[in-house]
């Protein structure tokens, strides 16, 4: 049975995804001759792109205005999500604790056989630093499944299916594991509970490719993603809406956070690994950052932040981002996804992601990043 908030939301978003006019500004970024975008563009239904950019614009009175533009943005099309749920997973989680009379993000607790304290805090700290999996799963126990999907719903975040865990066996265990939370000194239970079994996707798509790896074995059939994650970039970039520009929202609509905790979450998305401690050899400034620089190990400038959380996995290489130019003087919203795979094989990580996905993806954000510097500069002088 389709879930009813489902149906409604696939109506709304596949008469919404149609590209459009010559004119519109993201199809003249597309038409860019740089490499990058070139070769890509040359088949984008192959490489399965999506694309929603948001011009944000502000009247004299300071109210926010989106001017939406959108590329083969299909929410029936389904893309892995890969890492791009860790987003919702973490505003949750703090959402969680700023609604709690007992828990902080600073409260520690322990995962189930692990003597390592952990924090909500330092687990989203280690998600938007370096996409950490573990400090994700974490948080999938402490919240459950059912919370998580149920809260998206209700703010209006959907179509959305966060169905498992990432990297490890029990990925899909409907039952959460049990942790142990430190309270007055004091270690007592948490437990999420068992979720109900997620909703089934009828979407296109779900089927990829002509095989995939299993045990270390080719099964020549395509890889079934029926079961997987589904968080469609519409979704995503929804959610980026309301955490950076909640007023143009319904309260209900919202995250409820307090003030000191969205500047935490927001300062933790900008935050690049070498600031959270990590070594910048490995975890270089564009290492999770893949609008703008994510085909560079140079260093970001302190002027530019990048609001955002991507994900790679199965050949599949997205980013959705908010992004701000501090010296330029500019701000737009830009989500995007590619599926890079040439050889029809999933699982068995022999993708393009350096050669052609994030290479299109810093591309693309640098030429909507040059486009709207020029609109500046053109509004400027001619107020």
């Amino acid at each position: 049975m389709k879930h009813p908030f489902f149906v409604l939301a696939l109506c709304f978003f596949v008469s919404v995804s149609c590209s459009k006019g010559p004119q519109d500004p993201l199809q003249k970024v597309l038409q860019s001759d740089h490499p990058a975008i070139a070769k890509v563009m040359k088949d984008p239904g192959y490489y399965e792109v999506q694309i929603l950019y948001t011009e944000i614009e502000r009247d004299a009175e300071g109210k926010v205005h989106f001017i939406d533009h959108s590329f083969q943005v299909d929410s029936t099309h389904y893309f892995y999500p890969a890492s791009t749920v860790k987003l919702p997973a973490a505003v949750l989680a703090l959402e969680l604790m700023d609604g709690s009379d007992y828990f902080s993000p600073e409260t520690t607790y322990f995962a189930k056989n692990d003597t390592i304290p952990h924090s909500i805090a330092d687990d989203v700290r280690q998600i938007f630093a370096v996409s950490d999996n573990q400090a994700y799963n974490r948080l999938y126990e402490f919240l459950g499944r059912d919370r998580m999907n149920l809260s998206l719903e209700e703010k209006g975040i959907f179509p959305i299916r966060i169905a498992h865990r990432l990297s490890t066996e029990n990925a899909a265990n409907p039952r959460a594991d049990t942790l142990q939370v430190t309270l007055n000194d004091t270690l007592v239970n948490w437990h999420a509970g068992i979720d109900k079994p997620v909703f089934e996707l009828h979407i296109n798509n779900l089927k990829k490719g002509k095989g995939f790896m299993q045990n270390d074995s080719l099964i020549e059939e395509p890889m079934d993603f029926a079961k997987k994650n589904y968080f469609p970039l519409h979704a995503q970039h929804g959610l980026m809406k309301r955490l950076f520009f909640p007023e143009n929202f319904k309260e209900r609509e919202r995250f409820a956070l307090s003030e000191e905790t969205h500047s935490f979450l927001k300062e933790q998305m900008h935050t690049v690994p070498r600031r959270n401690g990590y070594d910048e050899t490995e975890y270089y400034d564009g290492y999770c950052k893949f609008f703008l620089f994510g085909d560079s190990k140079k260093r970001i400038p302190d002027h530019i932040k990048t609001y955002n959380k991507v994900g790679y996995a199965y050949g599949t290489v997205t980013d959705t981002a908010y992004i701000v130019d501090e010296k330029e003087g500019v701000d737009f919203l830009l989500s995007a996804t590619i599926l890079v795979n040439e050889n029809g094989i999933f699982n068995d990580d022999t993708y393009e992601y350096d050669e052609i996905g994030i290479p299109f993806l810093a591309q693309l954000g640098r030429e909507i990043h040059a486009a709207e510097v020029q609109k500046k500069k053109a509004n400027l002088e001619n107020p």
